[in-house]
């Protein structure tokens, strides 16, 4: 008796779908077959009627402001300005300008606004574009400024040399 009940405790049961063939098992086609089944009983067939109509349309729900998000976007949008000239150090009174770390800034926005694409309030996204276009604009001027400035003290160098 307790032979057999050892050999009852342990056996195995290949679930691996194919066969060393490569082929699937006949009990893997035959249970594909059965949930084929079951989800075609899960939906009803529609009637003639239903299938000429339109669906009826959802509710739009518009999404709510977040103050939070707007003070995200707004403490970004700050940032960016300053290392683009906006604002004085207050060590030096002179404007930090910094191109690279706009740059970092101003692409974290745009990040921000492609991953919340759809779900922000119209308040939102009109925020977050009009400072996104304004950053941009001022970082080409930045930009060609510190190019030219640039060209204008290599055109020295070269005059003295």
């Amino acid at each position: 008796m307790s032979d057999h009940k050892q050999e009852e405790a342990f056996r195995v049961i290949d679930r691996r779908p194919f066969t060393a063939e490569g082929e699937l098992r006949k009990e893997v086609v035959e249970e594909q077959e059965r949930e084929a089944k079951r989800e075609a009983a899960k939906i009803p067939a529609a009637p003639p009627e239903a299938a000429k109509a339109a669906p009826p349309a959802l509710p739009v729900e518009t999404p709510k402001r977040a103050p939070a998000f707007e003070n995200l976007v707004r403490m970004l949008g700050s940032n960016a300005a300053m290392v683009l000239g906006a604002y004085a150090d207050p060590r030096t009174g002179q404007p930090a300008i910094d191109p690279e770390a706009a740059r970092e800034l101003i692409d974290m926005l745009d990040a921000l606004h492609e991953k919340t694409k759809g779900n922000l309030a119209p308040e939102e996204e009109n925020l977050l574009l009009d400072l996104l276009g304004k950053l941009k604009m001022t970082y080409l001027e930045i930009n060609q400024a510190v190019a030219a400035e640039t060209a204008k003290a290599k055109a020295k160098a070269r005059a003295r040399s």
